[in-house]
């Protein structure tokens, strides 16, 4: 039984290995997948977090960046690409890239038309929310709080190279940018207007601004809406320079 065993294996290695050299070979004759070289592959990494296509979620830590301005992309991947934003993915992906590279993806999610996620539902206090929307539209000059819309538009969609819409963004986001503003871990270029507006906001009252925000609906004719550039009376930020 032994002996038979043995001649058994013998004549079974040789045809195993034959069978793996086989379908080697054959996989090496099979062609490639040829992949065409575009910013739409190469911009792959940047959805896995920011959602298909960059248009994100209502949910989660991730800003939409389809639609965005070209400029104000820009800027942000050239702010954490010199360190004056932290997220140690996104430190990492743009170390080493150069301003050319991240021109051209900037303007690729720039050009993305493309619909935005459901508002989020918010069960907060209205007195609460109706002090968010003070701090948007009027700020808070006693507690020398200026309105959101000051620089971002009274359409809440943003300025040109400086400042982001603020609408379409989950309220976990941005909670966490003004707590990043309030502790420097994200910093402008000097004079550094939000973090000066964001030390002044309480946990009151960073609670009633994104609450009120996330919940806003957008419609066709905001999300078209024509960015503007600061004017002269708006605040002397280092960012608009």
């Amino acid at each position: 039984m032994k002996v038979f065993l043995y001649f058994v294996v013998r004549l079974l290695v040789p045809l195993a290995s034959l069978l793996c050299l086989h379908t080697q070979l054959a996989n090496a004759q099979t062609p490639s997948k040829i992949v065409a070289d575009s910013m739409a592959e190469r911009s792959k990494t940047c959805v896995v977090c920011h959602g298909k296509e960059g248009r994100a979620t209502n949910d989660g830590f991730f800003p939409r960046i389809a639609g965005k301005p070209s400029d104000y992309l820009f800027n942000q991947l050239t702010n954490f690409r010199d360190g004056r934003r932290q997220q140690v993915h996104m430190n990492y992906l743009v170390s080493n890239l150069p301003d050319v590279y991240l021109k051209d993806m900037a303007q690729y999610f720039a050009n993305l038309d493309l619909p935005y996620a459901t508002p989020q539902a918010t069960n907060l206090d209205p007195t609460i929310l109706q002090r968010g929307q003070t701090l948007v539209f009027t700020g808070d000059p006693g507690k020398k709080i200026a309105a959101c819309v000051t620089c971002h538009g009274q359409s809440m969609m943003g300025m040109r190279s400086a400042s982001p819409s603020l609408l379409g963004l989950p309220r976990d986001y941005l909670v966490a940018q003004l707590g990043a503003w309030q502790t420097g871990s994200r910093r402008a270029h000097a004079p550094d207007c939000m973090a000066e507006v964001a030390k002044q906001l309480t946990p009151s009252d960073i609670a009633a601004v994104t609450h009120w925000l996330a919940a806003q609906p957008i419609s066709p004719e905001i999300s078209k809406a024509k960015l503007q550039e600061p004017s002269p009376a708006a605040l002397q930020c280092g960012s608009f320079k």
